[in-house]
């Protein structure tokens, strides 16, 4: 059986970064982006890491410039962004692709534990997955719904 922790991205500087570092605890994934309508919900999601990281949570950020050119730069430049404008300190990683041939493995897996209202494409940036402790696909969110929405089901993991 595959879980999240079969997977390695790849980090902002480069290097490459194995899922299995964060084995044993609860995750929400999200491809995030900057010049988008739902990212002030960075701020709900860092809140929500500040709020539950000692208990073993971690938001998991992947900028994505596969919706409208909402995320036009670097990752570097990404998360940079994120941190001074939002107050971003959860990991965020190198940009990817969610959807198409170029696909990141990591969300191939996801979109085949869980799909969505489009099947398993993902509609667009702030979809989020949120996985247990075993690193399986608990549930996924559309991107309107709010960081705050979800809390009570991270509580309920955590």
């Amino acid at each position: 059986m595959t879980t999240i922790y079969d997977f390695t991205v790849t980090n902002i500087d480069g290097s490459k970064k194995s899922l299995a570092d964060y084995q044993g605890e609860v995750l929400l994934v999200v491809n995030i982006a900057t010049h988008c309508g739902f990212t002030p919900q960075l701020e709900g999601l860092e809140a929500l890491q500040q709020a539950y990281h000692e208990r073993g949570f971690d938001v998991l950020g992947f900028p994505c410039d596969q919706f409208a050119n909402q995320a036009p730069e670097s990752s570097e430049e990404i998360s940079t962004i994120c941190r001074l404008s939002y107050g971003v300190k959860f990991p965020t990683f190198a940009k990817i692709n969610v959807n198409g041939t170029d696909t990141d493995p990591l969300y191939v897996w996801l979109k085949q534990q869980q799909s969505g209202t489009l099947g398993s494409a993902i509609k667009w940036n702030f979809t989020k997955f949120l996985i247990d402790r075993n690193g399986q696909v608990i549930t996924r969110y559309a991107p309107t719904t709010k960081p705050s929405a979800i809390e009570k089901d991270i509580t309920a993991l955590i």
